[in-house]
């Protein structure tokens, strides 16, 4: 069913999305994501005053408040996110929801697995590996860019046009192509650094990214890869962090926990198949880290996902 141009050329807001209730589904943490119509795609005005519990899904979060503010808050930090601002929160991240007594924000869902899978993708993966707040202040360079390609997925799909789902998942593109841009080009990157150098550090961290990927079910030493890009140990440990905000052990095992959730998916894998699937050493370590990062054991986790992939469960 397509939304429809109401009096005065406004969007409807409600009736594309006649198959959604708004109630959540939470068990052990993690919330099933029901996508509009058998979709990859959810984009709705939500007006809820309800505050949600610590929890987690597989789906790409944008929020862009509207009316008031809209508190989101994680592990590591609380964010006041205002109308005009924009909050991102990767999938996989565990976070609580706060709203205010009166208030409205867009919501947009996205599966975005097909992307992750696209080899350029590399390059942002450190930066969708945790949540962003966006702001004219401090994404100056593309906040208006940003905010531009959010209406005009937000128009796409409340028009309900033919190939709105094909031209929303282009535009998320060129909204990651944006990040991806700010993120190498940032003066701050790598102060101190020539130009030219900058350029180089790039591609090298690119590069190291991309090995992460091909060998993370390998026992991968710091020393050895530090020593293939030029650099000691030291060095490489301090622009490895800069690049990515990670430290490179806590990226690849945040690298390892993620493919461990698609494997999980996998009712032919045991847990114990799935943890050296992935890279850990040991079901134990696997158990722990898993636990540590999702707030639930991995057969917690298979159990969500598979009674997920069998319903459809409104997500709020």
């Amino acid at each position: 069913m397509a939304a429809k141009k109401t009096a005065g050329n406004f969007l409807d807001f409600t009736s594309i999305n006649y198959d959604f209730t708004g109630i959540r589904n939470v068990s052990n943490s993690c919330e099933a994501v029901q996508f509009q119509n058998n979709s990859t795609i959810r984009v709705w005005l939500n007006t809820q005053t309800d505050n949600f519990d610590a929890h987690w899904h597989s789906a790409l979060e944008i929020i862009m408040p509207i009316e008031n503010h809209y508190d989101v808050l994680t592990a590591d930090h609380n964010f006041r996110v205002l109308p005009g601002e924009i909050m991102i929160i990767p999938p996989g991240e565990l976070h609580e929801l706060r709203a205010p007594e009166t208030g409205s924000r867009f919501i947009f869902l996205f599966d975005i697995t097909l992307i992750t899978k696209l080899k350029s993708f590399v390059g942002i993966q450190s930066i969708m590996a945790q949540p962003l707040y966006i702001t004219k202040k401090n994404y100056s360079q593309i906040y208006e860019d940003l905010c531009q390609i959010l209406i005009q997925m937000r128009e796409e799909y409340f028009s309900g046009n033919e190939y709105a789902e094909l031209t929303i998942f282009s535009l998320l593109l060129n909204f990651f192509t944006k990040l991806g841009y700010n993120h190498i080009n940032a003066s701050n990157l790598f102060p101190n650094v020539r130009l030219y150098k900058q350029r180089e550090y790039v591609q090298k961290f690119n590069n190291v990214m991309e090995y992460i990927d091909d060998h993370y079910m390998e026992e991968l030493n710091l020393e050895e890869i530090a020593e293939a890009t030029g650099f000691s140990k030291y060095h490489f440990s301090r622009l490895f962090k800069q690049y990515t905000g990670f430290t490179f052990c806590d990226y690849l095992c945040h690298r390892r926990i993620k493919v461990a959730e698609e494997l999980l998916a996998r009712p032919d894998l045991s847990i114990t198949e799935v943890a050296l699937q992935a890279g850990f050493p040991s079901i134990s370590t696997f158990n722990r880290l898993f636990k540590q990062y999702k707030s639930c054991t991995p057969s917690e986790y298979r159990s969500k996902n598979s009674k997920t992939l069998l319903n459809d469960s409104p997500y709020s």
